[in-house]
């Protein structure tokens, strides 16, 4: 659980970060009319935050998924057919 704790505290704070500055830079490109170049830099920021934390959310969840799950159950016995009580009469029937 602790290496779970951290992935997801370490792609919360990278995540984070990169959402807070790519909403300022957005903002900036929005706001000032100089500089139109940062609107879909700080779009692509924030949208690149948004992909980052999701996938990080589903390693962490695959990977506690993958412990969780029971390998290597074994077959107590094979599935047994009934036999037909006539030979050669398939089904049974004569």
């Amino acid at each position: 659980m602790e290496s779970r704790g951290k992935m997801l505290n370490a792609v919360k704070y990278a995540g984070g970060s990169l959402l807070t500055i790519g909403f300022i830079i957005f903002l900036a490109g929005l706001l000032e009319s100089g500089y139109s170049v940062l609107t879909p830099v700080g779009i692509g920021m924030v949208s690149g935050a948004i992909f980052i934390f999701l996938m990080g959310v589903f390693f962490v969840a695959t990977e506690e998924m993958y412990e969780k799950t029971d390998k290597g159950i074994e077959v107590a016995s094979p599935i047994q057919t009934k036999k037909s009580t006539i030979a050669g009469a398939p089904f049974g029937r004569s």
